[in-house]
């Protein structure tokens, strides 16, 4: 896989599990632990995210090709999905479908719950990363490809990690102004990103168009 892609790949998981755009769900969420707690909740947060990107990094084809879904028509729908994320990125709405609704979140208040649900998954690993993390692996070449995209995951969810760890310090300093920059600018970037991924899995599944 060369830098090019390697860059895209980046570019579209940081735009998904922006750590930055995810901080204040996770102080929201977190709100009433002491500086303490919410440390050991961002350790929880990265080892159960690594393990569901490892987990769908090596069996994620699988699962789609036992309902015999090709990684190109997979491509369409996860392009899709990342489409609707992007746009409601763009327009400042709350993305129900990859962060979990209001009720969902308030149904969880205690510290191993949040650890996994709705933090985990589906916050920072779901079915946009999900899909994102199939179209990828599906198109590796070698194990040297799975590896560089898992050493992308892993770049963000290190970022993740330190963001979350020191989620008081960063909340303090990141203006709402910020954020909404930043939520902006990542929505633009993946939205074109899904299109691109739309695109050339439509041009795969029906060649007559190109």
């Amino acid at each position: 896989m060369d830098f090019t892609e390697l860059t895209k790949a980046f570019g579209a998981f940081f735009a998904i599990m922006n750590p930055f755009v995810n901080l204040p769900i996770f102080l929201a969420l977190s709100a009433g632990f002491s500086v303490a707690q919410q440390r050991v909740l961002a350790v929880k947060v990265t080892i159960f995210s690594a393990i569901m990107c490892v987990v769908i990094l090596f069996a994620g084809q699988k699962i789609i090709s036992f309902f015999g879904i090709s990684v190109d028509q997979f491509r369409i729908a996860g392009g899709a999905v990342l489409a609707h994320i992007a746009w409601t990125m763009l327009n400042g709405g709350s993305i129900a479908s990859h962060h979990g609704s209001g009720q969902e979140k308030d149904q969880m208040s205690d510290l191993s719950g949040l650890a996994f649900y709705p933090i985990t998954f589906p916050m920072i690993v779901g079915p946009g990363t999900i899909a994102t993390l199939i179209i990828y692996t599906g198109h590796a070449k070698g194990l040297d490809d799975l590896l560089s995209v898992g050493a992308v995951v892993a770049a963000i969810l290190v970022l993740l990690f330190v963001v979350l760890f020191f989620a008081s310090y960063f909340g303090k300093i990141m203006s709402d102004t910020m954020r909404v920059i930043m939520s902006r600018l990542m929505g633009m970037i993946l939205l074109a990103i899904s299109v691109e991924m739309i695109v050339a899995g439509v041009k795969a599944v029906l060649p007559g168009l190109g």
